[in-house]
């Protein structure tokens, strides 16, 4: 599968196949589905990289949409191709983040971004908490440190280098972002095991790895699934 490198040389997208825009696109809409998207709520993505998630959600939604992203050209890509009324893409460095933002939303999402952060991720926590307003929720997709080929990729000296892969990126368990997100007080956690949908398969195996992976994620096996489905709730600030 190809991935888009950053202006750090480090890997951070996939490329726009027709498979990686079904996984994005379903992605989008189980975040959607943890939403209230009504008129003017207003929602933060971290790591939009070029922009398609939250293109996706602001086309599907009338929410304001905010895509933000640490690599510039990805947002200069991002904000050229696509425009829509209420969405808008920004350059953001999420550590520095409760510095630099000042306004609150009501949902901030990623996919695949948390992980870039586990070394700091109290303090990533701590900052989700301050941007959202009062009941604002966090929900994230996670790559799932129990899947056989993440696992392979974070953990192998020699895939990570491979892979491109920034030097303090992890993948985590369920159990894992779970206690982070209690330890930070946030409520109403849910984590769940999700997608088996792999990046850059042929696309004739599109449809059959969906139905394979909704059948498993009823099942044990489901701990294997590609990521891990993350939302909780600001209860209080």
């Amino acid at each position: 599968m190809s991935a888009i490198k950053d202006n750090r040389g480090f890997n951070q997208i996939y490329e726009q196949s027709e498979t990686n825009l079904t996984r994005l696109r379903r992605r989008a809409d189980w975040m959607i589905n943890e939403m209230n998207a009504a008129p003017g709520k207003k929602v933060l993505e971290i790591g939009c990289g070029t922009g398609y998630v939250s293109y996706y959600i602001a086309k599907r939604t009338s929410m304001q949409i905010i895509g933000s992203d640490l690599c510039e050209p990805f947002i200069a890509e991002a904000s050229k191709k696509y425009e829509l009324p209420n969405l808008s893409f920004v350059i953001l460095d999420f550590n520095k983040a409760s510095t630099t933002v000042h306004n609150k939303f009501d949902y901030i999402i990623g996919n695949g971004i948390l992980h870039h952060l586990y070394y700091n991720i109290d303090e990533v926590l701590a900052t989700l908490k301050n941007l959202l307003n009062t009941h604002g929720k966090i929900i994230f997709m996670e790559p799932n440190i129990y899947n056989p080929y993440v696992a392979a990729i974070f953990k192998n000296r020699q895939l990570r280098k491979w892979a491109s892969l920034e030097p303090d990126e992890m993948a985590f368990s369920k159990k894992f972002i779970q206690t982070k997100m209690k330890d930070s007080k946030f409520g109403n956690i849910k984590v769940a095991y999700k997608d088996f949908l792999l990046p850059g398969i042929p696309k004739w195996l599109v449809k059959p790895s969906i139905l394979i992976g909704d059948f498993l994620e009823k099942t044990p096996i489901k701990f294997l699934s590609q990521s891990i489905f993350i939302s909780a709730v600001n209860e209080k600030n």
